[in-house]
């Protein structure tokens, strides 16, 4: 049986899977085009996708033969779940495995913007620290702030943990309330709106569909402090960014950190010219723990399903 992979992806899933299947991977570094998806796709008995590959209606009515689709990635907005359940092809993701590097770099960029990292680092690679002095670059600290969980999940409590580790009080927004979390830290679940009219921090996990698209739109956006700082690991479109630049451009926050963008992977070129801002190129999962455990879990997935077991990680 044949697997297709559209592009390459840590050795140790591959290796798994060439033991019993053809495995054919795009070599190309840059996201594979839609016409060699498609003929790629033809005759694949299994498709591993990046979140990058938009696998809709007219993709999967060419996949004759295929399977399983196992998404390399936790979110799975690139797939059209549910048509593909109805073509009889499972779709499965890579949950856990990188909730501790998802929720590190959300950590790194709430202290990378509390403590204005990105323009400390600036005046010393330009040459142009002056020596201390008692008013240069003042910060926030995060110890009795109030750290505001947009989605607590997997990584939004391992977000929040770390936060409480700070010395952060927690307050949460989700569908479901998280026991867990509470327990764990004394976190208080409230409406979106007390989240951003309170919260000093406020760190997004939340997964991108129909119901979060714009979610944090103008009038949301308008709720939060002046002092906030907002971040972002989770996906762009979530976040009204125009508005938001419009809004660090007044000064009308503090601080906003990105690892990811509304249209990515282009970057807003206003976004870029902004001080207040720390900008990283989509790290969330990249460590060699996270990438080779995401490799592993979708062969997995991929070995169950096409040895005729239920896959590990349905969505």
């Amino acid at each position: 049986m044949k697997v297709f992979v559209t592009r390459k992806i840590p050795e140790i899933g591959l290796k798994l899977l060439r033991k019993k299947y053809d495995v054919k991977v795009h070599k190309s570094p840059l996201p594979i085009s839609k016409s060699a998806l498609i003929n790629n796709v033809k005759n694949c008995d299994a498709l591993i996708p990046l979140l990058t590959d938009k696998i809709d209606k007219e993709l999967i009515d060419k996949m004759k033969q295929c399977k399983i689709i196992a998404n390399y990635a936790v979110g799975f907005n690139n797939i059209d779940v549910e048509y593909a359940k109805s073509k009889g092809i499972a779709v499965t993701n890579t949950p856990d495995v990188l909730t501790d590097s998802t929720a590190d770099l959300a950590m790194t960029l709430t202290l990378a913007c509390a403590r204005r990292f990105n323009e400390g680092e600036e005046v010393m690679r330009n040459k142009k620290f002056g020596g201390w002095h008692p008013t240069f670059l003042l910060g926030m600290e995060l110890k009795n702030k109030t750290f505001g969980i947009l989605g607590a999940g997997r990584i939004g409590t391992a977000t929040a943990i770390r936060a409480n580790g700070f010395g952060c009080k927690i307050l949460y927004y989700s569908i479901k309330r998280n026991k867990f979390l509470e327990q764990k830290t004394k976190a208080k679940k409230v409406s979106l709106e007390n989240l951003l009219n309170n919260s000093d921090i406020i760190s997004i996990h939340l997964p991108l569909n129909s119901k979060t698209d714009h979610l944090l739109d103008r009038k949301k956006l308008e709720l939060l402090k002046t002092s906030a700082i907002l971040i972002n690991t989770a996906r762009g479109e979530i976040v009204d960014e125009k508005y938001l630049i419009r809004m660090l451009k007044n000064k009308r926050i503090f601080s906003a950190g990105f690892d990811v963008y509304e249209n990515e992977p282009k970057v807003n070129p206003e976004l870029i010219k902004l001080k207040n801002v720390v900008l990283l190129p989509h790290l969330g999962s990249a460590t060699n723990d996270a990438r080779n455990a995401m490799s592993l879990l979708a062969a997995k997935n991929v070995d169950a399903v096409l040895s005729g077991k239920s896959p590990i990680t349905p969505v």
